[in-house]
């Protein structure tokens, strides 16, 4: 496996599987993925034999991004690296993808900020994610209802 920074072309390609990860991930546009590229800290792409195996998307503080969820951790954290999205082909799933990802991110942020956040869908559940999020030391801080009481995330935080 091999971690790259996304390159603009291959934007429709990480947009599909973005879009086969939902609910577990929110649907964007391909406007969104362009501002990511353009806009976010961290936005690599895991490769398994050149073929895309997944993506994180990883933001800081002080961006003009909608999320409810982003802005939660802006209102209630001076400094935080927050993963926005991160999704895993099927055939890659249980491969350490993930793990490759958010360690690499982590390393972005070492030294320069002390948590690492992030959120889960708790309804509609995501149990694999939350019991994935736990092991990997995250802990629960908050929850909160989005997209009009449809969703509830739990938000939570890792220590670096």
């Amino acid at each position: 496996m091999q971690l790259f920074d996304v390159d603009t072309d291959e934007l429709e390609v990480v947009l599909a599987l973005n879009e086969a990860s939902v609910p577990h991930v929110s649907s964007i546009s391909i406007d969104d993925m362009h501002w990511f590229a353009s806009n976010a800290h961290y936005f690599r792409v895991a490769r398994i034999d050149e073929e895309l195996a997944g993506f994180l998307i990883g933001l800081r503080p002080g961006l003009h991004y909608s999320s409810p969820n982003y802005s939660w951790f802006g209102d209630n954290y001076e400094d935080f690296g927050y993963i926005d999205r991160v999704a895993v082909t099927k055939s890659a799933r249980r491969k350490g993808v993930a793990s490759a990802l958010y360690d690499d991110f982590a390393k972005t942020l070492a030294g320069t900020v002390d948590v690492m956040t992030c959120e889960v869908n708790i309804r509609p559940p995501n149990d694999s994610s939350m019991r994935y999020h736990e092991l990997h030391g995250f802990v629960q801080v908050a929850t909160q209802e989005t997209e009009g009481g449809a969703k509830e995330v739990a938000l939570l935080e890792k220590k670096l």
